[in-house]
């Protein structure tokens, strides 16, 4: 796995679950209709991207994609989490399915490499 690359997919990916998890802080509509699937999308990218742009074989890119996704969104929900904006369950479950939709991105990636 190329750690540097790792690093920059997840920085960028964080930087928009943020943008998501404080805009939903403060726009009802987002927190109620954006914060399950846009987390996913979110993931999803981040997953797809690192795996494009590491081109490296199956395993590091789903590893990679899985990695990028599920620490991206921890991050988001821990901050969502902080802001009582969701139940503490939602990280366990948040996370999980953000990690597994990011080695779907992952292997999106591979595919497209």
């Amino acid at each position: 796995m190329n750690i540097r690359l790792i690093l920059t997919t997840l920085a960028i990916a964080t930087l928009v679950q943020l943008a998501m998890v404080i805009a939903g802080h403060y726009v009802p509509v987002i927190k109620n209709n954006v914060f399950a699937l846009g987390g996913m999308a979110i993931s999803l990218a981040a997953g797809l991207a690192y795996a494009r742009l590491a081109a490296q074989g199956w395993v590091p890119s789903l590893t990679g994609g899985a990695l990028v996704g599920g620490a991206c969104a921890l991050i988001g929900i821990g901050v969502s989490l902080a802001l009582k904006d969701v139940p503490p369950m939602v990280l366990a479950l948040g996370t999980l399915s953000s990690a597994v939709t990011g080695a779907i991105g992952g292997a999106i990636g591979k595919l497209l490499a």
